[in-house]
Formats: C-alpha cells, structure tokens, sequence
C-alpha cells in the first residue's frame, strides 16, 4: 500500500527562475542546440523548462577554423568561435520560430566590445517572444572573450550600461570560472542589475596529435566541458550560492557536466535553481527528458512534493 501511494504521488518539477514560470527545472546550455529548429528533430522542446539558443553577436561571425571539436576523457573541447548569423539574421530568420515554440526561450549575447552588447540587448529587448537575455562574458574560446567576464570592475561598468536599455526581458549573467574568486564576479553581477547567474562556463584546455605533434584544435585551446569540469562546478555553484546569491535572492543556472538526474540533484542542492545540459546532449538529445524522470522518481521515494525543496538545502 506505501508503495502504490509512493508511486502515485504528485509531484512538482516547477520553479520560478527571477519571475520566469519553468515547468520544470531543466533547459539547454547556450551553443549547443543551434537556435532550436537544429534540435527538434530530436526532441519536443516543449518538455523543457526552457530554451536557450546559441550566441547572438551584432555581425554574422564565421568563427574559428576547423578542426574546432575533440573529445576527451570525461568531456569534450570546443573552439567554435561564437559562430553565428548576426542579430538581424537571427531576427529574421530565427525569431518566427522561436514565436512558436511554446517554452521561455533565453538568448545567448556576444560581443566584441560595450557598443556591441548594448546593440544586440536593446534590440532583443522589443521581442516579445524573448523571455530573456543571457550575457555571455565569459567565453574562452574567443580573443577578447573573457575581457569582462574576470574582471568585476568592467563587469559591473557592463551591467550598468545595459540594465537601463533592457526594459522588459530578463538578464542573465553567465559567469567565467577562469578567476582566482567567482564570488566577486557574481557579486559585480548581482550589484549591476542581473536577474539571475548561470555558471559555470567551459574551462580552458588543449588537447595535442600525438601523431603530428601538432594542436589538434587549430584555435590551439578550446573551452572543456562535460563531466570532467563537473566538480568544479558545483564547487562554484555552491560558493555563489552561499556568499552572494541566496541573500540577494537571486537564482542560479547551474552547469557544467550535467548528465543525469543524480547531476541535476547536486546542484540544486549546491543552490541552483535550475540546470542547464550541454555536453550530454551530443550523446543522449533526449537527457533533458531522462533527468525530468529521474528527478520525478528521487522525490516520490524521499515523500517530497516539489523539486524547490532541494534548492540550497546541502548539510
């Protein structure tokens, strides 16, 4: 009898990322499901808690030269360059797809430079069907790429030249864990405007042909993710969570190795209030689905009704 009413209790994936409704907790990392049409094939994005598209600069950027992805041991490098159509293509050409989607939908933002944020924040910001907007100040793939992102002083000069401009849409600050101390990012973040942190970005490293005894990226180095970088995300999740965020009342995006549903379950409750996967996507397009069940199950065993009751609660 305790089993079949275990089994049958409802449960509540629902969270409330800075006022964005998510039916559940799990969505997709920037750069790694195109701008949606280049994923659907492979799952109803309907089922996530939201989606987030790859980057969006002001000009149609190539990107870096191929080779630009290798696996490793535990994860991957990647050194695509923010490629990207450029904002009035994507709004041409990506945006009435997106009016259809039926989710939140986040918009990954680059830049080279101030004027190159402000353009494409402002611009996004008359979108309706933009729920929100994601600064990406902390790629490492990119020349001038982590010029913000690992210094709080220019963070914050950032943040408050595009917090006025963005009138309607949330904005997201995705931090670099390429610092001696995330929490003073975080904490430039919180202080400029941001609604919300995601965190962590990929992690510098390289990977050599031992054959030719040459950079098997041509950008030589490449951002690692996947499981390998998953401790220390969390550790940085945790660390924000706890210095920065959880006084301010501001929610965490956490990544960075997320395979699974034990994953999404440690950092929630390292602090975060959602979970973004990437990595994982390239072998399971369907994991966001699996950690859904996942999580569903690990509450009705514990006698919990919501997926909120892991937020922060590490011991």
């Amino acid at each position: 009898m305790t089993n079949e009413s275990t089994t049958s209790q409802s449960v509540d994936l629902s969270v409330d990322l800075a006022g964005i409704k998510l039916t559940n907790p799990v969505m997709t990392a920037s750069g790694t499901s195109g701008y949606g049409p280049e994923y659907a094939e492979y799952m109803d994005l309907r089922k996530l808690g939201a989606f987030v598209t790859k980057a969006v600069s002001p000009e149609l950027r190539k990107g870096n030269p191929p080779e630009r992805t290798v696996e490793t041991s535990g994860g991957m490098l990647n050194a695509i360059g923010l490629a990207n159509l450029g904002l009035e293509g994507f709004v041409s050409e990506k945006v009435p797809y997106i009016q259809k989607l039926g989710v939140p939908t986040i918009v990954n933002v680059v830049g080279h430079s101030l004027e190159d944020y402000k353009k494409v924040c402002q611009r996004l910001d008359e979108i309706d069907c933009i729920t929100a907007l994601e600064l990406n100040v902390s790629c490492p793939n990119v020349a001038d790429g982590l010029d913000f992102g690992t210094d709080p002083i220019r963070l914050r000069k950032l943040l408050d030249e595009i917090r006025p401009l963005v009138k309607r849409a949330k904005l997201i600050v995705k931090l670099s864990p390429n610092v001696t101390d995330i929490t003073t990012t975080a904490r430039a973040a919180i202080e400029g405007g941001g609604d919300a942190l995601s965190l962590i970005n990929t992690i510098p490293g390289m990977a050599i042909n031992v054959d030719t005894w040459k950079p098997i990226l041509a950008n030589r180095t490449g951002g690692l993710s996947g499981p390998a970088i998953k401790p220390v995300a969390i550790r940085m999740v945790n660390q924000v969570y706890e210095s920065v965020a959880r006084e301010a009342s501001i929610p965490i995006i956490g990544m960075g190795g997320i395979s699974n549903w034990r994953d999404a379950v440690e950092f929630m409750l390292a602090g975060a209030t959602a979970i973004a996967v990437g990595t994982a996507l390239f072998v399971d397009p369907a994991a966001p689905i699996h950690i859904c069940e996942g999580l569903t199950t690990y509450l009705q065993k514990r006698g919990l009704s919501s997926v909120k009751e892991l937020i922060g609660q590490l011991r």
